[in-house]
């Protein structure tokens, strides 16, 4: 077959299909599907997948392929199918598709060279290229030569290539291999003259240590000697020097301490028997693992592992957090080794890349990390599992905006296997699944150590205020605080912080500072003593005078980590803190420093923001203080409920863990909301019933699907006018039975200067809707492009805003 069928990597309608390009003589039968390959596309040479291979065409005149990018396919049969379902479901491009699968490196770095067509004497051209063939465009730009040389490649003097750079190096080291025989050795070293001592060194040091190899800077390290001795016993033949490749390994400064399988409560006995029995009838289900915070569903996970393993399979687990990756690494590398592959975005772009080649070369067997590593190039799959399923980071928020669960249900159909997902607090589409019988339903009420939950109380800040406790702390969560601190006990408190954050205002007129491009209010960043936007990222300084009123009393508001560190300190002199946020955890590794410490005992208080709500699992915690439950409670999201009570349950699930009794404050203002309340009683049952009566009045999920449609143009008659348009059509598209909200302008209606409007549509059954949501990203994505208008579709969307 020497006809190849490519998808290009340009990101735009007209380009979303196959091209056809003929195979040169010299690569026959070395391409094949799931490649990366480059090739001509108009005048450029850019980077494209080969999907299938065939004979014949019926485009008269093929361009033939350059080269190819890799020597063995990047993505199996099973990647480039799935690749095709994706880019139809979610309404992406199969390009955007395909690139989600694959590791930053893997992504094509195009460099562009202009060369010299002929060697005849030109002023311009002999001044411009001094003797050179080619020079960079980077060159070209910063001398301001392009003008020029534009008007000569027009003449036909110099011409523009395009060449496809991949990004992913390999690390290699420099390795010595022995070519002389001892003999030679011992007569060379004789004569050697008193001033090559360092050669004699090092010939000593391969006598008495024998190896089939030496790495040069283990050599240099352990005989005390330079580059130019080493360079010197090459060149006579003592050495041949070879790059060798190795792995880049994010774990290596680590030691594993190997574990054992632990004996399984009854529970968990009962809740693995069903999947034990898929693993080994290789029958595709799916399973909602609902266990209470503590009741041992890793150990469920790590001994289903085990048995898809003795089968000779593999297994992808995924986990929402680059801060719950260390400890959930910890228990897999344990358990089974370096069979463990590790994907997060804690990862450098090389260390990523290395971990995914260990993967495909078939050199780890099981795959942990986060949302992306549900694409991992296994070929022989026997279990997926999703813990912490509720978490809305396995939802990709732009294009191929997909969903971990779905991806991991459809790779799981292809391979016969079951998905396990795992949660304290199933999202409430997936609990709905399992009452249903779609998925099924494993259920672990007690914790491990039969351990009651730990205590709840619920303290009402409003009466706090009232009685003239201006502190962030209640008389309650303080005493508790000094209490632990006397006892050497652990404490964590949790800042829910998203949708709440530091603002500056003038407390005589009021006013609010907000971002000249986004209609929301700057972030008050201390650290850096300056106001930020979080969507465009504008940043400005901070004001000593209000700009409407010129008060000097503009403040800032809202509690930071920072502020309740600073107030702990005042409070509690001699408690050892460890903070995390943003800010501390914006350096590689920094996650894992934090969380040793206050592992190991060298600090009494962790304080943090959502990266420390979940899976953490430390021993000496007893108490779990919440220091503002309800700051997700308002934000305009059907979702906010659930994701208060997901929340609250996960951050009380922390404390007590182990021997010691736990106990939990919940610090509000509005504690009557059921949510605060149910999560007080750490009651899901009670609150999956309230909450689904709650969607079913408002046709929300689980009882409806959703599609929202979101257009965005600078000019913001353009951008009604638009949404309107759009919703008369989709309007004639679907049945009566579906809901149409909209247009409306979004919660934040303008981002980055530009205006967003936006129309929901909530329905249960419409076979047609994909095809028409298609047509109007045609329709628009071609009359618009000139006039700077986008349009963005979410299935099943997870974020309202």
């Amino acid at each position: 077959m020497n006809i190849a069928t490519v998808i290009v990597d340009v990101p735009a309608l007209g380009t979303d299909r196959e091209f056809d390009y003929l195979i040169p003589e010299n690569w026959l039968g070395i391409i094949e599907p799931g490649m990366r390959v480059a090739v001509p596309f108009g005048p450029r040479t850019i980077q494209g997948y080969v999907t299938g291979l065939k004979n014949n065409t019926n485009i008269s005149k093929l361009k033939e392929i350059k080269e190819p990018l890799d020597l063995t396919p990047v993505l199996n049969n099973e990647l480039l199918s799935l690749g095709k379902w994706l880019a139809k479901e979610s309404l992406s491009f199969q390009i955007a598709a395909y690139q989600a699968m694959l590791p930053a490196a893997m992504k094509a770095k195009y460099e562009k060279k202009i060369r010299r067509l002929h060697e005849n004497t030109h002023p311009d051209l002999d001044q411009i290229f001094n003797g050179k063939n080619e020079i960079t465009w980077e060159d070209a730009e910063s001398q301001k030569l392009l003008p020029i040389l534009h008007k000569e490649i027009k003449n036909g003097h110099a011409e523009v290539i395009y060449s496809v750079k991949s990004r992913a190096g390999k690390k290699t080291i420099r390795i010595l291999t022995l070519k002389m025989e001892n003999v030679e050795m011992k007569k060379l070293v004789d004569s050697l003259h008193s001033s090559a001592s360092r050669q004699k060194q090092v010939l000593e040091y391969v006598l008495e240590n024998p190896a089939e190899k030496y790495s040069v800077k283990q050599l240099m390290e352990d005989t005390a000697v330079s580059q130019s001795t080493i360079k010197t016993l090459v060149n006579k033949g003592v050495f041949t020097e070879i790059q060798e490749e190795i792995y880049r390994d994010p774990y290596a400064h680590k030691s594993f301490v190997p574990t054992n399988p632990l004996p399984l409560t009854s529970q968990q006995q009962a809740a693995i028997i069903p999947v034990l029995h898929s693993i080994e009838t290789e029958k595709h289900e799916t399973f909602l693992l609902f266990g209470v915070t503590g009741s041992g569903k890793t150990e469920i996970y790590l001994q289903s592992i085990q048995s898809v393993l003795e089968k000779g399979k593999d297994a992808i687990v995924l986990v929402p957090e680059i801060a719950l990756t260390p400890q959930m690494v910890d228990r897999f590398k344990s358990r089974f080794g370096d069979d463990v592959a590790v994907l997060h975005s804690g990862l450098s772009i090389g260390e990523k890349y290395d971990e995914w080649r260990k993967i495909q070369r078939k050199e780890a067997k099981v795959v942990v990390g986060a949302r992306s590593a549900v694409f991992a190039p296994l070929e022989n799959i026997g279990i997926i599992i999703i813990d912490e399923e509720h978490e809305t980071s396995y939802k990709q928020e732009e294009a191929p905006r997909y969903h971990a669960r779905d991806i991991a249900i459809q790779r799981a159909l292809f391979h016969q296997c079951p998905v396990m997902l795992g949660s304290a607090t199933p999202s409430l589409e997936s609990f709905a699944r399992a009452k249903k019988g779609v998925y099924k339903l494993l259920t672990l009420s007690k914790r491990m150590n039969d351990r009651d939950l730990p205590p709840v109380s619920i303290v009402d800040m409003r009466e706090e205020m009232r009685s003239g406790n201006r502190s962030m702390f209640s008389k309650e969560l303080f005493a508790k605080m000094e209490e632990r601190i006397a006892k050497k006990e652990q404490i964590i408190l949790f800042l829910n912080r998203r949708g709440h954050s530091s603002f500056m205002m003038c407390r005589d007129c009021g006013y609010v500072m907000q971002c000249p491009h986004c209609d929301i209010s700057l972030t008050y960043h201390q650290f850096s003593n300056e106001m930020k936007c979080h969507y465009c990222g504008f940043d400005t300084a901070v004001p000593q005078t209000c700009p409407e009123c010129s008060s000097t009393h503009i403040r800032y508001f809202g509690t930071g980590t920072q502020k309740v560190e600073e107030e702990l300190l005042k409070l509690l002199p001699e408690a050892r803190i460890v903070r995390m946020d943003v800010d501390t955890t914006g350096r590689k590794g920094a996650h894992e420093k934090l969380l040793d410490r206050f592992q190991s005992g060298k600090a009494d208080i962790l304080l943090g923001t959502q990266m420390i709500a979940k899976g953490l699992d430390f021993p000496n915690v007893t108490l779990v203080g919440v220091l503002s439950a309800d700051t997700m409670l308002h934000l305009p999201d059907f979702r906010a409920g659930e994701k208060t009570f997901q929340l609250l349950t996960q951050v009380s699930g922390r404390a007590g863990r182990h021997e010691l009794v736990g106990e939990v404050v919940i610090q509000t203002y509005t504690p009557e909301h059921y949510s605060i309340q149910l999560a007080g009683l750490q009651d899901y049952e009670r609150f999956y019933q309230q909450e689904m009566v709650m969607r079913k009045v408002g046709s929300y999920p689980p009882f409806y699907f959703l599609a929202m449609i979101t257009v965005s143009h600078e000019d913001l008659m353009k951008a009604y006018a638009t949404t309107d348009k759009i919703a008369k059509y989709m309007g004639t598209k679907i049945s009566k039975e579906a809901i149409m909200l909209g247009p409306v302008a979004s919660s934040i209606p303008r981002i980055n200067d530009r205006y967003r409007y936006q129309c929901l549509i909530k329905y249960k059954h419409e076979p047609e809707l994909n095809e028409a949501l298609k047509k109007v990203l045609e329709h628009y994505q071609q009359q618009y492009i000139k006039e700077g208008l986008t349009i963005s579709i979410d299935v099943n969307p997870y974020m309202m805003m």
